[in-house]
C-alpha cells in the first residue's frame, strides 16, 4: 500500500477520509498532520484543543505531526510550518510523498493544495471530493460517526447550534442555505466516536463564546485522566 499522511482537522470529514482510505485498502494513513496555533493550543479554526486533538490521534492509532502557527499567521507562516512539518514526516517514513484531505467540493481550495503540494514534491490525495454532501452526511451519521459543532459562523446561521450533535436531528433543522456537511465554512465539528476510532471519546461541552463578533466557539472537554502524546 502507498503510506500518506492525513490532514486532521478533529472533525468529521477528516476522520470519515481516515474511515474511507482504510476501508478502500490501496493508501496506508500512517500519520496525522495538524495545524495549531501558538498561544491557544488549540487546532486553527476548528478551536479544539490540543488534549482532545491528541485523544483522537490515539483513538485512532496514528501518530500527529504538529505544525504550529502564530496567531494572526499569513500564507507565508503557514506554508512554512506546512514544509517543516511534511519534512519531519519525511525523516521518519522516506519514501512517504502523499498527504491526503478531507475536502468535499469547493474546487478552489483543491486547487491551492493541488499547487503548494506540487511545489514541495507531495501528491495530494481528495478521498471524499464531489460527494453529494447530503447524502455523505447521512451516511456518517448511519456509520457510526459521532460529532458535535464546535464552531458556527453566525453570520450564515443561527449561534444556537455551537454544541449540538451532528445528528439526524440537526440535518434537518439547518436552514436551507447552510450546506449539510457545512463545506462552505458555516460549521466546524469535533468527532467523538467512529469506525475511525478503536473506541470512543467521552468528551463534555464547556462554554460556549462568541470571537471576532463572528464565530461561536464551544469547547469540549475529555472526562477523563491525561493523554499521552504521540508527536513528531
Amino acid at each position: 500500500m502507498i503510506p500518506a499522511l492525513l490532514s486532521w482537522s478533529g472533525g468529521k470529514d477528516a476522520a470519515w477520509a481516515l474511515h474511507a482510505l482504510r476501508a478502500a485498502g490501496e493508501i496506508e494513513v500512517v500519520g496525522l498532520l495538524t495545524t495549531l496555533t501558538e498561544g491557544f493550543d488549540r487546532v486553527s479554526m476548528q478551536g479544539i484543543h490540543r488534549d482532545v486533538l491528541h485523544a483522537q490521534a490515539g483513538a485512532a492509532g496514528l501518530p500527529l505531526i504538529e505544525a504550529w502557527i502564530p496567531q494572526a499567521a499569513d500564507n507565508t507562516s503557514y506554508i512554512a510550518s506546512f514544509t517543516d512539518a511534511l519534512a519531519r514526516a519525511q525523516a521518519r517514513w522516506p519514501d512517504l510523498a502523499h498527504i491526503a484531505y478531507g475536502d468535499l467540493l469547493l474546487a478552489d481550495i483543491r486547487a491551492w493544495r493541488e499547487a503548494l503540494c506540487a511545489d514541495l514534491g507531495w501528491t495530494p490525495l481528495f478521498p471524499l471530493f464531489d460527494s453529494d454532501t447530503a447524502r455523505l452526511a447521512r451516511e456518517m451519521i448511519e456509520g457510526g460517526l459521532r460529532a458535535h459543532l464546535c464552531c458556527v459562523d453566525t453570520t450564515q446561521f443561527d449561534a444556537a447550534f455551537a454544541g449540538r450533535a451532528f445528528d439526524a436531528r440537526l440535518l434537518d433543522d439547518l436552514p436551507a442555505a447552510v450546506d449539510p456537511c457545512g463545506e462552505r465554512g458555516e460549521f466546524h465539528t469535533c468527532v467523538s466516536a467512529g469506525p475511525m476510532f478503536a473506541a470512543p471519546l467521552a468528551l463534555q461541552p464547556g462554554d460556549t463564546v462568541l470571537r471576532d463578533s463572528r464565530f461561536a466557539y464551544t469547547d469540549f472537554i475529555l472526562d477523563g485522566p491525561g493523554i499521552s502524546r504521540t508527536v513528531l
